[in-house]
């Protein structure tokens, strides 16, 4: 599935709720089944700046593809890392850096979003966009 057919379907899965009470208890259901990274991976180097909560995101490459793992210390923001690792993990690097995050506005998260956490997770969209970046420039 490209990125922007998992965009579209998490668009509809948000589509089915009739109020952000709804989207938020979403967003915590997701957040309790991500699984949480080793101790090993929640290091300094993985802590994204910039969020309100601790956020770790790590990334390496199988084959061709960046697998994105990551975690958090608040339920709802743990959510919106499965959310994104959703889009973005098991893609070509270069899919990654070139992505249109657009199912953030269409689902209103971004607008639901004290301050702090907006910031936060524009940090976490920008690493991501990074480690492709980064891992992109490898292979060319």
């Amino acid at each position: 599935m490209s990125i922007q057919q998992t965009q579209d379907e998490i668009v509809e899965e948000f589509e089915l709720f009739d109020d952000w009470d709804g989207k938020y208890e979403y967003l915590i259901d997701l957040g309790k089944k991500l699984p949480p990274l080793r101790q090993d991976q929640k290091i300094d180097d993985n802590l994204i700046r910039g969020c309100q909560s601790r956020v770790w995101l790590d990334a390496h490459l199988a084959g061709d593809k960046l697998i994105f793992e990551g975690d958090s210390d608040a339920i709802i923001v743990k959510g919106i890392v499965a959310l994104l690792l959703r889009v973005l993990s098991g893609h070509r690097p270069g899919e990654i850096v070139a992505a249109d995050l657009n199912f953030l506005e269409k689902i209103g998260l971004r607008q639901h979003l004290a301050q702090t956490r907006a910031n936060g997770l524009a940090a976490m969209v920008k690493q991501m966009k990074a480690y492709g970046l980064a891992y992109h420039a490898q292979q060319a």
